[in-house]
């Protein structure tokens, strides 16, 4: 009966239901666009495009392992943990030998790859471009269509993509920049793969040069195994394992091979699921406050109704079932229309983050039903929990009681929602405090968004009083406005609970965005501050292409100039990660001050590391101390801590010698090289200018390059977050139209007491910015707390990096938005003669 009963409510109130079926609806729309991402970062397909001839694939360990034993009642507890490296682990070449000799195997191909960048005005498309030996082309295969295979060290093929796009032909010379100086080779041969590669430009070298240029004496990147004739790879694949037990290499087959060739798509994974991950938590969070507030509003809207079936003898019980009953058909309409609408929304954002380079176009966007439903089951869970969280005082309250408030509010909430809103005002402030102990991005990020949510939670539970309260702040002011002033202030006061539903999501959007914008200005700002005072080189080399080689570092030498060559990586210490880099330790103290607090950078060498306070702190390191770390490539290392310094945000955790990072990195060029010397710029331009795509920049001019980078990065996150902001838009929005359209009776007895429709406007206009200033203050409150807190964590001040002009930006938009959401359902109620709304039946 309860089911018939609010079926034919929600088709009678369609225009009344309207509001929550917005909130539901987007809300399913941003956690299937959150799931579908989450969805990619575990199931996501990296198909292989090298290896497509060779069935089974034996590469490196791309993990470090830890094994952790517990003896606990007499019980054992055996927990194994892997972390991924950031470059391609290499494995003994020596394995080749034992490979060929596997039962079912034809023939063991070595891999090399490494980089091998062309440099021609036609560019390679945005493909990464990879350099291997020809004896490796068979694993692809590719096929000579013109020209020869490469003899000697000059000769080079390139693939049809790039000879097509450059008007490359046999016997043209083209430049490469690859792991050494720039070299021009002589274009023997164009090879066309049999099978589609579409990701990666390959340029093949005799197999005497690929060793030189890729770097690793007596190693490879892989081999490819190609079976005997009517062999069952499953089989190869199985003496393959026996054939390398005790060694650490491992063997891939069908879509496994894919994360393989591609290193970077298999790294997206892990990012994508930890920022589809914080993104649909963040989303959830922010869902289910504004989903419980729009319901508070619509029930707040139906009191009289609700208090008239109390009062014919409706029980507490049936009037739960019949609001929860429609909020499931709301829900199920809402979350079925919103999963459908999140599938496209969640494809568009992989699109954006693969266009920003945050994950690489390898890994293909996966779509599945599992997102869809779980959206829907979250929806019609919210909705449900939604209307009997709003319902619970109406259904509990005496008929008399439900009559009396269906007038005039209470003067002040209940006991209960007040002792919850200031338990999780208490909460927040804790999340605040623990922020300020907090030193790495991936541990204070979301804390961060958890505290902007959970105080935005207290403001919806304490709102009716903070409304009251800002009503009696603003009443002299309001006073002096005439009329419309006073009347604002009235409303304020006597609909404080219907003001709190607007103060609430207002409140959330202006804090939350501002969160989200110099979150990112304020760890930016720190590191380049660091990093500005921390160079003391008089130039700096910077590369537009692959990095700065190690000879032109030498021609500078040469010049007598001292010049430090930065290579840039990332280590693990245990599982732990931490950004690291290579410096030259010849003459480091005149281009580079880190702020040294203990040891001396002057006892930096190969055996030897400088690590930042940070690290220092969270592993009890000091100078003489011995550290165990696994450097990039998976190689494990024990060195000697030579130094302890301050400036870590700018320059990274862990400093070692040059010679060590490169010796273990994808790209050993590198990333800069500042040098000190007495020579003019245009000196320095002319001693490098046989080394294409070098700029000689002043360290100012190197630091606004670097602001450059890191405003693209920032713009990820800003993307990852802006749903959740354009949501929360969406919710102001809705909010405010609903609490506007229920007041269309109060506007048409206005209207009849005399007050003209000008008159009307001014006072809704009145009252919507005195709600937005408290919105505002709470919003920008919260934001400076929460700001502040991470600033003191992560770079040691309580100085928030805030840009004046774009915080106003943020708080006019959230105006104009609450202006309009109000103005235009305002001027629609006024339309409507006034005799005719004031004796309309309810």
């Amino acid at each position: 009966m309860m089911l018939r009963y609010a079926l034919k409510t929600v088709r009678a109130r369609k225009a009344g239901f309207l509001g929550a079926f917005l909130a539901l609806m987007c809300a399913a729309a941003l956690i299937t666009a959150c799931g579908t991402l989450l969805d990619t970062g575990l199931r996501g397909t990296i198909r292989t495009e090298r290896y497509a001839a060779a069935p089974v694939v034996v590469s490196g360990d791309q993990y470090v392992h830890r094994t952790t034993v517990k003896h606990k009642h007499g019980k054992t507890k055996v927990k194994h943990k892997a972390k991924p490296i950031a470059e391609r682990a290499w494995i003994p070449e020596r394995l080749g030998g034992r490979l060929a000799h596997t039962p079912g195997v034809a023939h063991v191909v070595p891999e090399l790859t490494f980089l091998a960048q062309p440099l021609t005005p036609a560019g390679t498309d945005g493909r990464t471009a990879y350099g291997h030996a020809w004896e490796s082309a068979a694993l692809t295969p590719y096929r000579l269509t013109t020209g020869s295979a490469p003899r000697t060290a000059g000769d080079l093929v390139v693939d049809n993509d790039l000879a097509a796009r450059a008007r490359l032909r046999p016997g043209d010379r083209l430049t490469v920049q690859s792991t050494r100086a720039p070299h021009s080779y002589r274009i023997t041969g164009i090879a066309t793969p049999a099978t589609a590669v579409r990701h990666q430009t390959s340029l093949f070298f005799t197999a005497t040069e690929a060793r030189r240029l890729a770097a690793h004496p007596g190693r490879v990147s892989a081999f490819g195994v190609l079976p005997d004739k009517g062999a069952d790879p499953e089989r190869v694949r199985q003496a393959v394992e026996k054939t390398l037990h005790g060694t650490t290499a491992r063997v891939s087959t069908g879509d496994a091979r894919g994360p393989v060739e591609f290193l970077d798509a298999a790294a997206a994974r892990t990012r994508l699921v930890s920022m589809g991950g914080a993104m649909g938590g963040t989303s959830l969070l922010v869902a289910v406050l504004v989903v419980v507030g729009t319901f508070a509003l619509t029930v707040q809207q139906r009191r009289r109704e609700l208090a008239l079936l109390r009062a014919i003898a409706a029980t507490p019980g049936q009037i739960r079932r019949l609001l929860g009953r429609e909020a499931l058909i709301v829900g199920a309409a809402a979350g079925t229309t919103g999963a459908l609408l999140g599938l496209p929304l969640g494809a568009w954002l992989h699109s954006r983050f693969v266009a920003l380079g945050a994950v690489p176009a390898t890994l293909e966007h996966t779509v599945s039903v599992f997102p869809p439903f779980a959206a829907l089951a979250a929806t019609l869970l919210g909705a449900w929990a939604a209307a009997r969280i709003a319902s619970r005082r109406v259904a509990r309250i005496r008929p008399a009681e439900a009559l009396a408030e269906a007038r005039a509010e209470r003067t002040r909430p209940a006991w209960g929602r007040i002792a919850a809103g200031l338990l999780l005002l208490a909460g927040g402030v804790v999340l605040v405090v623990l922020l300020t102990s907090l030193r790495t991005e991936p541990a204070s990020t979301p804390v961060t968004f958890l505290a902007v949510v959970v105080m935005s939670t207290s403001v919806a539970l304490l709102g009716p009083l903070l409304v009251r309260a800002a009503a009696l702040l603003l009443a002299g002011p309001l006073r002096l406005t005439g009329h419309s002033g006073r009347l604002a202030t009235a409303n304020l006061r006597g609909n404080a609970a219907r003001m709190a539903s607007v103060v609430t999501p207002l409140t959330l959007l202006i804090g939350m965005t501002c969160t989200v914008l110099f979150v990112q200005s304020t760890l930016g700002d720190a590191a380049r501050t660091q990093a500005r005072e921390g160079v003391r080189a008089d130039w700096v080399v910077a590369a537009q292409g692959p990095g700065v080689p190690g000879e032109a570092a030498q021609r500078l030498r040469a010049r007598h100039d001292t010049v430090t060559e930065v290579v840039r990586t990332t280590v693990r210490i245990g599982l732990d990660k931490y950004s690291a880099q290579g410096v030259t330790p010849a003459g480091l103290t005149r281009t580079w001050d880190p702020d040294v607090t203990a040891g001396s950078l002057g006892r930096l060498a190969p055996g030897t590391v400088a690590v930042s306070e940070l690290a220092a702190d969270q592993h009890h390191l000091k100078p003489g101390s011995t550290l165990k770390l696994t450097l990039g490539d998976g190689t494990p290392a024990t060195l000697t801590v030579a130094a302890v310094y301050a400036r870590g945000l700018g320059f990274g955790d862990l400093t070692f010698a040059h010679d060590l990072v490169a010796r273990h990195v994808d790209n050993p060029l590198a990333s800069s090289a500042l040098v000190a010397t007495t020579r003019t710029q245009r000196e320095l331009a002319t001693t490098l200018r046989e080394f294409p795509g070098l700029e000689i920049l002043s360290p100012a001019a190197a630091d606004g390059l670097q602001a450059e980078r890191q405003q693209a990065n920032a713009e990820v996150n800003y993307l990852a977050m802006g749903l959740v902001l354009a949501f929360t838009a969406i919710a102001v929005v809705n909010t405010l139209a609903m609490s506007v359209a229920e007041r269309v009776r109060d506007f048409a007895l206005l209207r009849l007491a005399g007050a003209t429709r000008r008159q009307v406007l001014r006072m809704l206009r009145t009252e919507v910015l005195s709600v937005l200033f408290l919105a505002t203050s709470l919003g920008s409150g919260i934001a400076l707390a929460v700001l502040t807190a991470f600033s003191l964590g992560m770079t040691g001040r309580a100085a928030p990096s805030v840009t004046p002009l774009l915080y106003v930006t943020v708080v006019g938009i959230a105006g104009l938005l609450a202006l309009v959401a109000s103005a235009v359902p305002g001027r629609a109620a006024l339309r409507v003669r006034a005799v005719t709304v004031a004796t309309a039946q309810e």
